[in-house]
Order: structure tokens, then sequence, then C-alpha cells
């Protein structure tokens, strides 16, 4: 696996490095093959904010946490992703053994660690895409008073995804072409 520790407007010092990259290792065991690992630290206003950004087996995984202490800001982001993991694996091989057919990538944990809960789509919406601007988009899904908003761009004629970040910016998400 090949883990990356970068800092943004901030030194990562090699214990930092060798620290970050021991705790990202340790999610190895949940997949048979991950890409990557990109771990990334910065501060802001005395606090330690750490992202990892992880894909194996088909899967996105991010995570971020933050600490007056980037060492327990490390370990909280780790102990969440493998939660999240073991969350994951453990819906699917629910739905496998519903399914009746073992599905082989997935990599077996502790059955007590697993829940067994599936995931179940609760709604479905459809709606019909109206050609429009990010920033019309975003003035359409803070009038509806959304986390998101499903949109035509009509620059690139793609269907794109406009969200509320943390920070209280916007991000936009749109397909490659």
């Amino acid at each position: 696996m090949r883990v990356t520790v970068k800092g943004k407007n901030v030194d990562v010092n090699d214990a930092l490095q060798r620290y970050a990259q021991k705790k990202v290792e340790k999610l190895g065991r949940y997949f048979h093959n991950i890409k990557e690992a990109v771990v990334t630290q910065s501060v802001q206003r005395n606090w330690h904010i750490v992202e990892v950004t992880l894909e194996g087996d088909g899967i996105l995984l991010r995570g971020e946490e933050r600490s007056d202490n980037v060492y327990a800001a490390i370990d909280q982001v780790v102990d969440k992703l493998e939660k999240q993991i073991k969350r994951f694996k453990g819906k699917l091989i629910a739905r496998s053994r519903q399914e009746g057919s073992p599905r082989e990538h997935v990599t077996r944990a502790p059955e007590a660690e697993l829940p067994e809960e599936v995931m179940e789509i609760a709604r479905t919406k459809r709606f019909t895409l109206k050609p429009m601007s990010p920033e019309e988009a975003a003035a359409q899904m803070e009038l509806l008073n959304h986390d998101f908003y499903v949109f035509l761009n009509a620059e690139t004629e793609l269907v794109s995804v406009i969200y509320k970040r943390q920070d209280g910016n916007y991000g936009l998400i749109e397909p490659e072409a």
C-alpha cells in the first residue's frame, strides 16, 4: 500500500510521517487491494486537522478528525475509518448471505464486531433536471434548505452535484467526461 503523508501549510516531520503511515497501514487488513492512502495534516486555530482518503477494492473512504494533538487526531481518524469499514463490510456480508452467494472480494472480520443490519433505501425521488449554472444551483439549494442539490450544469451539459461544506463554502461534484 502506498501511503502519502502531506501537510497543508505545515511541515510534516519524519516521526509524524512514520506514525501516520504505521497507523494507516493497519487498515490494509480489511482489503485485498489498497491502491493509495493519502493523509493530509493542517492546523487551524490551534487545532490539528487530519484527513485520510483511502481507496481500495473499488471503495473510496474519507475521514477527518481534529484535536489539539496531531497524534491523537491521527488515532481518532484511523479509528473512525476502521468503524466505517467494519460497518460497510458487515452490510456486504449480510447482503451476500441474503442473496445466497458469497462475495469473494469481501474480507471477513471477526463476526462479533460486524453489525447484522442491511442498508435499505427508504425513499426514491425523481425529478426533472433543469439546466442551470452552479451559482443558480447553490441558490436553489439554499432556498430548499438542503445540504446538496443535483442539477444539469448548463456550462458542461453534465449532471453535477453542489453541496455545502463544513467550512460554510460550497463544493461542486462533476463526473469526468
